[in-house]
C-alpha cells in the first residue's frame, strides 16, 4: 500500500534541552487508521507538531512520499489536517461557512471550488445546515465537529486529531465516533480515551518518554495489562 506519512528517526528538545522526542520512527499507509496513546509528556502533540512543520527537529518526515523541507510547507500542511483538543484555536471567523472556506480560500481556489469543498466538508462532518451559525454559539461537540471540517475542506492526505473526545458527553462523544468511523481518510489519533482506542483503532502506537515502546495490533497491545501499567495507561 501506498505510504501516506513517514518518520525517520525523529529527534527534538525544547529551550530547557528536555528532550521530548528520541529517535521517533513510523510509517501509515493509506487507509490506516491508527490511535496514538502514551502518558502525559510522552512527546504525542510534539510528534504531532512535527508532522505539518509547525516545529522542526532532527530527523526526516515524508507526507506524500515528499520530504518535509521549508519549501514545501504549505503543500505539506494542506495534505496533514492537524486538527487541536481545544476547537476553538482553529474557529475564528464569524460564520461556520466562512471558517471552512478559510483553508480553500487561502491556496487561491476559484469561488466555484470553494464552494463545493465546503460543502463536501460540511456534509461528510453531518453539519451541513449549520453553515450560517456562528461558530462560537455551537456547543462543544459541534465544535469539534466543525474544525475536522475546516481540515477536510483542504482536501488531506492524512487526518491528525489531539484528544477528539475530550470534553464531549456520552452523545455527542458517541456522534463523533461514529463520524470517525466512517470518513474515508488515512488517521492518526492522539487520545487518552482507551475505549475508543478499543473500539475505533486496529493499529496502537505508545509512546513513553520520547520513544516508541509499542506499535501493533490494539487487541494485543490493550491484552496486556502489565505493558500498560507500565506506562500510565489504563485497560479499557
Amino acid at each position: 500500500m501506498t505510504n501516506v506519512l513517514s518518520v525517520h528517526d525523529l529527534h527534538f528538545s525544547y529551550h530547557d534541552h528536555h528532550p521530548a522526542l528520541r529517535g521517533v520512527s513510523l510509517t501509515l499507509c493509506e487507509g490506516d487508521k491508527v490511535a496514538l496513546v502514551g502518558p502525559n509528556g510522552a512527546g504525542k502533540s510534539t510528534l504531532m507538531l512535527h508532522l505539518n512543520g509547525i516545529l522542526r527537529g532532527q530527523g526526516e518526515v515524508f507526507v506524500g512520499g515528499e520530504r518535509l523541507t521549508r519549501d514545501n510547507l504549505p503543500a505539506a500542511r494542506a495534505m496533514v489536517g492537524l486538527v487541536f483538543q481545544n476547537p476553538d484555536d482553529q474557529l475564528f471567523s464569524p460564520t461556520v461557512f466562512e471558517d471552512v472556506a478559510f483553508g480553500p480560500l487561502h491556496m487561491g481556489l476559484p469561488k466555484d471550488e470553494v464552494l463545493a469543498r465546503v460543502e463536501t466538508a460540511l456534509n461528510a462532518v453531518r453539519m451541513s445546515n449549520y453553515r450560517d451559525r456562528m461558530s462560537h454559539h455551537l456547543s462543544v461537540g459541534e465544535k469539534k465537529r466543525i474544525a475536522i471540517a475546516t481540515v477536510l475542506s483542504m482536501n488531506p492526505q492524512i487526518l491528525v486529531l489531539d484528544e477528539p473526545s475530550a470534553g464531549l458527553d456520552p452523545r455527542a462523544r458517541r456522534t463523533l465516533i461514529n463520524l470517525l468511523r466512517e470518513l474515508p481518510i488515512t488517521m492518526l489519533v492522539s487520545t487518552h480515551d482507551m475505549r475508543l482506542v478499543e473500539e475505533l483503532f486496529p493499529r496502537t502506537i505508545v509512546m513513553d518518554e520520547g520513544l516508541i515502546v509499542a506499535d501493533g495490533m490494539t487487541k494485543e497491545i490493550l491484552a496486556d495489562e502489565k505493558f500498560l501499567n507500565e506506562h500510565g495507561l489504563e485497560k479499557p
